[in-house]
């Protein structure tokens, strides 16, 4: 698997994968998660990267990874400067159930503890997401609080470096 940049020209790609029922069922109010597309691919911050995954050079699924203290949108309110913060998803439903996410997920948490300051990493699925529960529970993650963001009803689980076991090729 190999992650890469997005970039403006997967604009088409990422607005089919908002369409798709696996994804809209996860929840969320739908005005309230707008990624703004349009806006967003092509803006380099220093505060965070967004990713294609791809497997054998086909796109299967989008990573965003973020420092949360200097997010612009405030999202996950006052943070430490020391946490990253993640947003994965598979984009079609044929390719769940694959492998795809764990692996997606263990180039992500690579990257984010690659950096020696980095003590946690956080994600917020939402709380009627089981599925989700699951495969980061699976993952080292650790249940921390349920929390609302905006709208939307979520569980908020961490990975702390220490209990972070990165995956053996």
């Amino acid at each position: 698997m190999h992650l890469r940049t997005a970039a403006p020209n997967d604009l088409a790609l990422l607005r089919h994968w908002d369409e798709q029922p696996h994804i809209r069922d996860t929840g969320g109010d739908e005005d309230y998660n707008d990624w703004d597309w349009e806006n967003q691919l092509g803006r380099e911050v220093p505060w965070r990267d967004m990713l294609i995954a791809e497997e054998s050079g086909r796109s299967v699924g989008f990573i965003q990874i973020m420092n949360p203290a200097e997010d612009e949108s405030r999202y996950w309110g006052d943070c430490a400067p020391n946490l990253r913060a993640i947003d994965i998803w598979i984009g079609e439903a044929r390719d769940l159930s694959r492998g795809y996410g764990r692996q997606m997920m263990e180039l992500a948490l690579e990257s984010c503890f690659s950096a020696p300051d980095v003590e946690a990493v956080l994600v917020d699925p939402m709380a009627s997401n089981t599925g989700a529960h699951r495969f980061y529970e699976a993952m080292g993650f650790r249940f921390v609080e349920r929390r609302a963001f905006g709208p939307d009803d979520c569980f908020v689980y961490e990975i702390k470096r220490a209990d972070w076991r990165p995956a053996k090729d």
